[in-house]
Protein backbone atom coordinates (compact mmCIF):
# COMPACT_ATOMS: atom_id res chain seq x y z
CA UNK A 1 0.00 0.00 0.00
CA UNK A 2 1.49 3.08 -1.03
CA UNK A 3 1.30 5.83 1.15
CA UNK A 4 1.09 10.00 0.16
CA UNK A 5 2.40 12.32 3.23
CA UNK A 6 1.30 15.89 3.20
CA UNK A 7 3.34 18.73 5.08
CA UNK A 8 2.36 19.90 8.18
CA UNK A 9 0.23 23.69 9.72
CA UNK A 10 1.57 25.93 7.53
CA UNK A 11 -0.26 28.74 9.56
CA UNK A 12 1.08 27.93 13.41
CA UNK A 13 3.99 27.25 12.09
CA UNK A 14 4.29 30.79 10.51
CA UNK A 15 3.12 32.30 13.88
CA UNK A 16 6.44 31.04 15.18
CA UNK A 17 8.85 31.90 12.98
CA UNK A 18 7.11 35.74 12.13
CA UNK A 19 8.82 38.20 13.53
CA UNK A 20 5.69 40.92 13.66
CA UNK A 21 2.62 39.78 16.35
CA UNK A 22 -0.17 38.11 15.22
CA UNK A 23 -2.70 38.97 12.70
CA UNK A 24 -6.24 38.79 12.00
CA UNK A 25 -5.02 38.30 8.77
CA UNK A 26 -3.38 35.52 9.66
CA UNK A 27 -0.65 33.87 6.85
CA UNK A 28 -2.24 36.14 4.40
CA UNK A 29 -0.08 39.06 5.86
CA UNK A 30 2.99 36.91 6.33
CA UNK A 31 2.85 36.69 2.20
CA UNK A 32 3.00 40.42 2.20
CA UNK A 33 5.57 41.23 5.16
CA UNK A 34 7.89 38.09 5.31
CA UNK A 35 7.33 35.35 2.49
CA UNK A 36 10.75 34.39 3.02
CA UNK A 37 9.63 32.65 5.82
CA UNK A 38 6.72 31.19 3.96
CA UNK A 39 9.01 29.31 1.51
CA UNK A 40 11.47 28.29 4.22
CA UNK A 41 8.52 26.58 6.34
CA UNK A 42 7.77 25.29 3.02
CA UNK A 43 11.24 23.78 2.50
CA UNK A 44 11.46 22.60 5.82
CA UNK A 45 8.54 20.51 5.21
CA UNK A 46 9.57 18.90 1.91
CA UNK A 47 13.20 18.32 3.59
CA UNK A 48 11.45 16.36 6.30
CA UNK A 49 9.30 14.07 3.90
CA UNK A 50 6.70 15.67 2.17
CA UNK A 51 5.20 14.19 -0.93
CA UNK A 52 2.48 17.28 -1.47
CA UNK A 53 2.78 20.71 -0.15
CA UNK A 54 -0.35 23.05 0.06
CA UNK A 55 -0.07 26.52 -0.72
CA UNK A 56 -0.53 29.28 1.78
CA UNK A 57 -3.47 30.89 0.38
CA UNK A 58 -5.92 29.86 3.72
CA UNK A 59 -6.17 33.24 4.82
CA UNK A 60 -6.61 34.39 0.81
CA UNK A 61 -10.21 34.41 0.23
CA UNK A 62 -11.89 36.73 -0.81
CA UNK A 63 -14.28 37.46 1.99
CA UNK A 64 -11.37 37.84 4.56
CA UNK A 65 -9.45 40.32 2.45
CA UNK A 66 -12.40 42.61 1.83
CA UNK A 67 -13.57 42.31 5.97
CA UNK A 68 -10.22 44.29 6.30
CA UNK A 69 -10.37 46.46 2.99
CA UNK A 70 -7.93 44.69 0.91
CA UNK A 71 -9.73 42.63 -1.50
CA UNK A 72 -7.58 44.32 -4.24
CA UNK A 73 -4.66 42.53 -3.24
CA UNK A 74 -6.54 38.75 -3.82
CA UNK A 75 -4.92 37.81 -6.65
CA UNK A 76 -1.82 39.16 -5.76
CA UNK A 77 -1.40 36.94 -2.58
CA UNK A 78 -2.85 33.61 -4.57
CA UNK A 79 -0.27 34.24 -6.83
CA UNK A 80 2.49 34.87 -4.45
CA UNK A 81 1.66 31.73 -2.74
CA UNK A 82 2.09 29.68 -5.67
CA UNK A 83 5.13 31.00 -6.44
CA UNK A 84 6.49 30.47 -3.05
CA UNK A 85 5.57 27.03 -3.05
CA UNK A 86 6.93 26.57 -6.49
CA UNK A 87 10.34 28.27 -5.13
CA UNK A 88 10.70 25.90 -2.03
CA UNK A 89 10.20 22.65 -4.20
CA UNK A 90 12.81 24.25 -6.77
CA UNK A 91 14.94 25.00 -3.72
CA UNK A 92 14.88 21.49 -2.31
CA UNK A 93 15.58 19.77 -5.32
CA UNK A 94 12.43 17.28 -4.66
CA UNK A 95 9.63 16.28 -6.97
CA UNK A 96 6.85 16.60 -5.10
CA UNK A 97 3.31 17.56 -5.87
CA UNK A 98 1.71 21.52 -5.06
CA UNK A 99 -1.86 21.79 -3.82
CA UNK A 100 -4.02 24.13 -4.32
CA UNK A 101 -6.50 25.45 -1.52
CA UNK A 102 -9.92 26.16 -1.27
CA UNK A 103 -10.36 26.87 2.37
CA UNK A 104 -13.64 28.04 4.59
CA UNK A 105 -14.29 31.55 3.18
CA UNK A 106 -15.27 33.59 6.48
CA UNK A 107 -13.30 31.58 9.37
CA UNK A 108 -12.31 28.43 10.52
CA UNK A 109 -14.53 26.27 12.29
CA UNK A 110 -17.53 29.12 11.79
CA UNK A 111 -20.14 27.36 9.80
CA UNK A 112 -22.66 29.53 11.25
CA UNK A 113 -21.11 32.28 9.41
CA UNK A 114 -23.11 31.10 6.44
CA UNK A 115 -23.67 32.23 2.69
CA UNK A 116 -26.19 30.03 0.26
CA UNK A 117 -24.76 27.47 -1.78
CA UNK A 118 -24.51 29.36 -5.18
CA UNK A 119 -23.03 32.68 -3.08
CA UNK A 120 -20.27 30.02 -2.03
CA UNK A 121 -20.35 28.15 -5.28
CA UNK A 122 -19.45 31.65 -7.24
CA UNK A 123 -16.57 32.40 -4.48
CA UNK A 124 -14.93 29.15 -4.87
CA UNK A 125 -14.91 29.52 -8.53
CA UNK A 126 -13.11 32.33 -8.22
CA UNK A 127 -10.44 30.87 -6.23
CA UNK A 128 -9.76 28.32 -7.86
CA UNK A 129 -9.51 30.01 -11.43
CA UNK A 130 -6.25 31.80 -9.65
CA UNK A 131 -5.26 28.33 -9.04
CA UNK A 132 -6.15 25.83 -11.80
CA UNK A 133 -3.07 25.28 -14.40
CA UNK A 134 -0.21 26.26 -11.58
CA UNK A 135 -1.33 23.44 -8.85
CA UNK A 136 -1.10 19.49 -9.10
CA UNK A 137 -4.18 18.98 -7.60
CA UNK A 138 -7.11 21.24 -5.06
CA UNK A 139 -7.61 20.39 -1.41
CA UNK A 140 -10.73 21.81 0.05
CA UNK A 141 -9.74 21.70 3.45
CA UNK A 142 -11.97 22.33 6.71
CA UNK A 143 -14.55 22.16 5.18
CA UNK A 144 -17.21 22.09 8.58
CA UNK A 145 -20.84 21.97 6.67
CA UNK A 146 -22.44 19.87 3.77
CA UNK A 147 -22.94 23.34 2.39
CA UNK A 148 -19.53 24.53 2.35
CA UNK A 149 -17.62 21.05 1.43
CA UNK A 150 -20.38 20.41 -1.73
CA UNK A 151 -20.08 23.83 -3.39
CA UNK A 152 -15.75 24.09 -2.70
CA UNK A 153 -16.06 20.25 -4.23
CA UNK A 154 -18.26 21.52 -7.10
CA UNK A 155 -15.96 24.03 -7.81
CA UNK A 156 -12.82 22.06 -7.80
CA UNK A 157 -13.72 19.17 -10.20
CA UNK A 158 -14.53 22.14 -12.46
CA UNK A 159 -11.02 22.57 -12.70
CA UNK A 160 -10.25 19.36 -14.26
CA UNK A 161 -7.16 18.86 -11.27
CA UNK A 162 -7.48 15.81 -9.00
CA UNK A 163 -9.66 16.63 -5.79
CA UNK A 164 -8.90 16.08 -2.35
CA UNK A 165 -11.80 16.72 0.26
CA UNK A 166 -10.82 18.06 3.90
CA UNK A 167 -13.99 17.49 6.41
CA UNK A 168 -13.49 19.22 10.17
CA UNK A 169 -15.46 17.03 12.85
CA UNK A 170 -16.63 17.60 16.09
CA UNK A 171 -13.73 16.89 18.96
CA UNK A 172 -16.65 14.71 20.87
CA UNK A 173 -18.14 11.16 20.01
CA UNK A 174 -20.26 12.42 18.03
CA UNK A 175 -19.41 11.55 14.41
CA UNK A 176 -20.45 14.66 13.53
CA UNK A 177 -19.12 17.92 11.11
CA UNK A 178 -18.76 20.84 13.47
CA UNK A 179 -22.14 22.28 11.92
CA UNK A 180 -23.90 18.98 13.61
CA UNK A 181 -24.66 17.32 10.53
CA UNK A 182 -23.78 13.94 10.77
CA UNK A 183 -20.19 13.18 8.29
CA UNK A 184 -22.36 10.01 7.17
CA UNK A 185 -24.89 12.97 5.27
CA UNK A 186 -21.38 14.81 4.42
CA UNK A 187 -20.27 11.61 2.80
CA UNK A 188 -23.85 10.48 1.49
CA UNK A 189 -24.09 14.29 -0.35
CA UNK A 190 -20.04 14.46 -1.64
CA UNK A 191 -20.84 10.74 -3.39
CA UNK A 192 -20.47 11.03 -7.14
CA UNK A 193 -19.41 14.71 -7.49
CA UNK A 194 -15.91 13.40 -8.76
CA UNK A 195 -13.76 13.89 -5.64
CA UNK A 196 -10.54 11.65 -5.84
CA UNK A 197 -10.09 11.26 -1.92
CA UNK A 198 -11.74 12.45 1.33
CA UNK A 199 -9.90 13.38 4.34
CA UNK A 200 -10.65 14.26 7.90
CA UNK A 201 -8.54 16.83 8.93
CA UNK A 202 -8.35 20.33 11.86
CA UNK A 203 -9.92 18.00 14.43
CA UNK A 204 -7.94 16.46 17.23
CA UNK A 205 -6.46 12.81 16.61
CA UNK A 206 -8.70 11.26 18.86
CA UNK A 207 -11.96 12.19 16.76
CA UNK A 208 -10.36 11.56 13.89
CA UNK A 209 -9.61 8.13 14.80
CA UNK A 210 -12.99 7.54 15.57
CA UNK A 211 -14.33 8.85 12.33
CA UNK A 212 -12.05 6.93 10.23
CA UNK A 213 -14.04 3.56 9.84
CA UNK A 214 -17.14 5.70 8.51
CA UNK A 215 -14.73 7.37 5.30
CA UNK A 216 -13.59 4.03 5.00
CA UNK A 217 -17.18 2.45 4.46
CA UNK A 218 -17.29 4.32 1.16
CA UNK A 219 -14.54 2.85 -0.64
CA UNK A 220 -13.28 6.30 -1.73
CA UNK A 221 -9.67 6.44 -1.13
CA UNK A 222 -9.42 8.05 1.96
CA UNK A 223 -7.14 9.61 4.70
CA UNK A 224 -6.52 12.47 7.84
CA UNK A 225 -4.33 15.11 9.14
CA UNK A 226 -5.16 16.46 12.83
CA UNK A 227 -4.55 19.83 14.36
CA UNK A 228 -2.33 20.00 18.02
CA UNK A 229 -4.57 22.57 19.99
CA UNK A 230 -6.09 21.78 23.07
CA UNK A 231 -9.38 23.00 22.03
CA UNK A 232 -10.82 24.67 19.41
CA UNK A 233 -12.98 27.95 19.83
CA UNK A 234 -14.08 29.20 16.55
CA UNK A 235 -11.84 31.51 14.55
CA UNK A 236 -14.01 34.27 13.21
CA UNK A 237 -12.56 37.21 11.25
CA UNK A 238 -11.03 39.42 13.75
CA UNK A 239 -9.71 36.92 16.14
CA UNK A 240 -5.95 36.03 16.14
CA UNK A 241 -4.69 32.54 16.19
CA UNK A 242 -2.30 32.91 19.14
CA UNK A 243 -5.34 32.94 21.25
CA UNK A 244 -5.23 28.85 20.63
CA UNK A 245 -2.92 26.66 23.15
CA UNK A 246 -1.27 23.85 21.60
CA UNK A 247 -0.99 20.37 23.28
CA UNK A 248 1.72 19.15 24.97
CA UNK A 249 1.48 15.41 24.64
CA UNK A 250 1.23 15.54 20.88
CA UNK A 251 5.27 14.72 20.79
CA UNK A 252 6.22 14.15 17.28
CA UNK A 253 6.60 10.17 18.18
CA UNK A 254 2.61 10.61 19.93
CA UNK A 255 1.32 12.01 16.58
CA UNK A 256 3.10 9.44 14.49
CA UNK A 257 1.33 6.78 16.64
CA UNK A 258 -1.76 8.47 16.02
CA UNK A 259 -1.03 8.37 11.95
CA UNK A 260 0.07 4.30 12.45
CA UNK A 261 -3.60 3.87 13.69
CA UNK A 262 -5.12 5.79 10.59
CA UNK A 263 -3.02 3.69 7.97
CA UNK A 264 -3.91 0.85 9.61
CA UNK A 265 -7.58 1.26 9.15
CA UNK A 266 -6.73 2.07 5.29
CA UNK A 267 -5.43 5.65 4.91
CA UNK A 268 -3.37 6.62 2.10
CA UNK A 269 -2.80 10.20 2.94
CA UNK A 270 -1.42 11.10 6.11
CA UNK A 271 -0.12 14.36 7.55
CA UNK A 272 -0.51 17.26 9.77
CA UNK A 273 -2.69 20.39 10.37
CA UNK A 274 -2.54 23.22 12.72
CA UNK A 275 0.49 22.64 15.32
CA UNK A 276 2.08 19.66 13.40
CA UNK A 277 5.30 20.54 12.37
CA UNK A 278 8.70 19.41 10.47
CA UNK A 279 9.75 17.11 13.42
CA UNK A 280 6.32 15.34 13.02
CA UNK A 281 6.56 14.73 9.05
CA UNK A 282 10.09 13.60 9.87
CA UNK A 283 8.85 10.99 12.20
CA UNK A 284 6.01 9.94 9.85
CA UNK A 285 8.21 9.50 6.69
CA UNK A 286 11.03 7.83 9.36
CA UNK A 287 8.25 4.88 9.68
CA UNK A 288 7.02 5.11 6.49
CA UNK A 289 10.86 4.97 4.66
CA UNK A 290 12.91 3.64 7.45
Amino acid sequence: MTITLLDGGMGQELVKRSAFPASPMWSAKVLLDEPEIVQAAHEDFIRAGAQVITINAYSATPERLEHYGKLELFETLQARAIDLANKARDAAGRDVKIAGCLPPLFGSYAPDLTATYDERLQRYREIAAQQKGRVDLIQCETMASITEATAACTAAVETGLPVWVGLTVADDDSANLRSGEPLQEALDALSGMGAEAILLNCSVPESITACLPIVAATGVRFGAYANGFTSVTKLTMGKTVDGLTARRDLTPEIYANHVDQWIALGATIVGGCCEVGPAHIAEISRRLHP
